[in-house]
């Protein structure tokens, strides 16, 4: 049990973050797949890019301390985001059962990926081990990366992607 723990622990909170990859650089195309949201429904990000600004966040396991406090952040500045014309998409290595526990269980108001497959966080360039990815953020707009974070926050999650926003030019 205790090697159980002791390789959960590691995995969670050390190896993602030693891994090298490469993430998206500022002005690339986002990644235009399709995805399974928490309800089993599938939507294509391109879609949503297409629509507006978008906010695709990475965490590395619903219902755990640190990406519980950045989901919250998130919602409890979603108005905010909102406002500002910013749809927010959450996603993680886990399966949509999983997802629709941790949203309803927070009451987040927006939609959660279930990337069980990784293949989101491939395509984004995101670290991972055992799908188990990496904290990190980017934001698109008119289908490109415009803002990355490679270290993202948990508590402060949403200030860092409002402050982001008051930086960037207005969206078309």
């Amino acid at each position: 049990m205790f090697f159980r723990f002791l390789g959960f622990f590691l995995s969670l909170f050390c190896v993602p973050h030693a891994l090298k990859a490469d993430p998206l650089a500022l002005a690339a195309d986002a990644p235009r797949l399709d995805v399974v949201l928490h309800d089993g429904s599938t939507v294509n990000l391109g879609s949503a890019y297409d629509a507006g600004t978008v906010l695709v966040y990475f965490y590395p396991k619903a219902d755990t301390p640190g990406c519980t406090a950045q989901a919250c952040s998130l919602r409890d500045a979603f108005a905010t985001l909102g406002d500002q014309g910013v749809r927010v998409f959450g996603a993680s290595g886990d399966k949509p059962e999983k997802q629709a526990a941790f949203r309803e269980k927070y009451k987040l108001p927006f939609d959660l990926i279930a990337d069980d497959k990784g293949k989101l966080m491939s395509a984004f360039g995101v670290p991972n081990f055992a799908n188990i990815s990496a904290r990190q953020a980017f934001l698109v707009r008119d289908g490109k990366i415009v803002w990355r974070d490679t270290k993202a926050s948990t508590e402060k999650q949403a200030q860092d992607v409002i402050a982001a926003l008051a930086t960037l030019p207005a969206a078309k």
